[in-house]
């Protein structure tokens, strides 16, 4: 049995090791000193000063690990700050990679420590920090897709980090799971309300300010064309049938098309907005 057991264990680190190796990772500039570092499909942010680094979202301890090695690579200063996005773990875990060196930053929302890491400062709905040369500008999104997602914009490069909430052409994930697609959509008209230039995501590809408006007109079309099929007697079934959305069909998440609906219908019932 302890041989059995050992050779498990073995397995699952060569696995691990393995998963490790086939990751798809990069660390690429945006503007100036403001870099976007990927692991698969999930982004961060990544910004030089010229007293420290700025990370924003660790992702995982694996990646956190090769995003410290690739740092090292441009520049002998620490990591000074981690930005969380918010506390969901797919972008929050392996921020003690950084702990000895960093401070942790977050919405006053989050919980006390995020995977483990506790939080040393906490932002209110509207804050900024300065580091260095940068100054780093925090803007809570409200409710919606999580409960202390926020927004930050770094200047001068006026480049906005914003996490899940949206991504330029880009479908707004499956059924929007935990939210109403109401408050969704305002997060995203929120990030609009915001003064920037390039818009990094975390999740799909670099965009502009005019991202925002494309992804909000498909959210009001997506909820005004739900609405008006279930108010017709139409079932969530047939909606995913007849709308097909094909004016979207090159962005990314198309094929999230029929659990959009079925979001936004789950939400537009379940707040007895339909009668």
């Amino acid at each position: 049995m302890k041989i059995r057991h050992l050779t498990t264990l073995a397995l699952m680190a060569l696995s691990s090791a393995a998963f490790a190796q086939d990751a798809t990772r990069s660390l690429v500039n945006v503007e100036g000193d403001v870099y976007r570092w990927q692991n698969n499909n999930h982004f961060g942010l990544v910004v030089f000063t010229d007293t420290g680094v700025v990370v924003g979202d660790p992702i995982n301890a694996q990646a956190a690990s090769w995003l410290e090695t690739e740092i090292g690579k441009k520049t002998d200063l620490p990591v000074t700050h981690l930005i969380y996005s918010h506390s969901h773990a797919d972008h929050a875990s392996g921020g003690e990679v950084f702990e000895d060196t960093a401070e942790t930053i977050a919405h006053q929302n989050a919980p006390d420590a995020i995977v483990g890491v506790k939080v040393d400062r906490r932002v209110a709905d509207v804050d900024s920090m300065t580091v260095g040369d940068k100054t780093f500008e925090f803007t809570y999104l409200g409710a919606g897709h999580g409960a202390d997602l926020m927004a930050v914009v770094v200047r001068p490069e006026n480049v906005a980090f914003v996490v899940d909430a949206m991504a330029p052409r880009r479908l707004p994930f499956r059924d929007m799971p935990g939210a109403n697609s109401d408050d969704w959509t305002d997060q995203v008209r929120k990030v609009g309300t915001l003064d920037f230039d390039i818009l990094a995501p975390g999740h799909g590809n670099v965009g502009t300010y005019d991202s925002v408006a494309e992804v909000v007109t498909y959210m009001e079309t997506l909820r005004a064309e739900v609405l008006a099929g279930l108010q017709a007697g139409k079932s969530v079934e047939d909606l995913q049938d007849e709308l097909t959305f094909d004016a979207y069909s090159d962005w990314l998440g198309f094929n999230w098309r029929a659990s959009n609906i079925a979001g936004v219908a789950r939400s537009l019932q379940e707040r007895g907005l339909v009668d």
